[in-house]
C-alpha cells in the first residue's frame, strides 16, 4: 500500500478516511490541519502531524475539506509548498462508475454514488453520498453534488459551485461558477455565475458573497 497524507481535521475527513480504509489502497499516515491545538493528537485513528504547510512525510494524499472554496485555497497552498505534491482520487467500492467516465486526481466519490458514461469530473470535485450523475456531464473543478441530489444528462456544473442536498437539476442545465443550489430544488433553467438559487422551480435568490460558505 502507498502511503499517504490528508488535509483536514474535520467531518468530511471522517468519510474520507472510510472511504480509504474500505478501498484498501492506502495507508494514512497523518493529517495536516492549521488548528494547533490538533497538533500532537489523534483524529479518526490518526495522527495530526502539523500544520498545512509543512515539510510534508510524503508527497501524495487529498484534501477532506468539504467546503469548496476552501478546498481550492488549501490545494493552493499545499502546491505552493510542494509544487511536485500528488492528489490521489477516493472513490468509495460501492459508489456505481459508468464506461467512459474520467475522474480527476482529488476528487472523492462517496457511498452509493452514480456515475453514468460519457462523464467527467475534475479535480478536487466531490460526488457525495448517493447522489447521481447522469451521462455526459461536466462537473468542474472543486464543485460539489450533494448527499442525495441529481443530475440529468449533460448537465455542466461550473468550478466550485455546489449542488445542495436533494437537489435535481433537469438534463442540458449549465450551472455557473461559485454558484449554490439551495437544499431540495429544482432546477428547470440555467443558472448564472456567482448566485443563490433555491425553490422548485428553482430561482436566483440573490448574489454570492465572497467565500461565503454553503458546506
Amino acid at each position: 500500500m502507498e502511503d499517504i497524507v490528508l488535509f483536514g481535521a474535520g467531518g468530511h475527513t471522517k468519510v474520507l478516511i472510510d472511504i480509504i480504509e474500505k478501498m484498501g489502497r492506502h495507508q494514512i499516515i497523518g493529517i495536516y490541519d492549521d488548528r494547533s491545538e490538533l497538533f500532537g493528537t489523534n483524529y479518526f485513528g490518526y495522527p495530526v502531524i502539523g500544520p498545512i504547510r509543512s515539510n510534508y512525510a510524503v508527497k501524495r494524499g487529498i484534501i477532506g475539506i468539504g467546503d469548496n472554496d476552501s478546498r481550492a485555497a488549501v490545494s493552493r497552498a499545499i502546491l505552493q509548498q510542494s509544487p511536485e505534491f500528488e492528489f490521489i482520487r477516493a472513490i468509495h467500492p460501492s459508489a456505481s462508475i459508468g464506461r467512459d467516465v474520467t475522474i480527476e486526481a482529488g476528487t472523492v466519490v462517496m457511498a452509493g454514488a452514480v456515475i453514468n458514461p460519457g462523464t467527467t469530473i475534475g479535480s478536487h470535485c466531490i460526488v457525495n453520498t448517493m447522489a447521481s450523475v447522469d451521462h455526459d456531464c461536466r462537473v468542474d473543478e472543486f464543485a460539489s453534488v450533494g448527499p442525495g441530489s441529481h443530475l440529468g444528462g449533460n448537465v455542466h456544473v461550473k468550478a466550485r459551485s455546489f449542488v445542495g442536498i436533494g437537489a435535481t437539476v433537469i438534463h442540458q442545465i449549465t450551472i455557473g461558477s461559485d454558484s449554490v443550489i439551495g437544499a431540495g430544488a429544482t432546477v428547470l433553467h440555467d443558472i448564472s455565475n456567482n448566485v443563490i438559487a433555491i425553490g422548485s422551480p428553482a430561482k436566483p435568490m440573490r448574489t454570492r458573497e465572497a467565500n461565503e460558505k454553503f458546506l
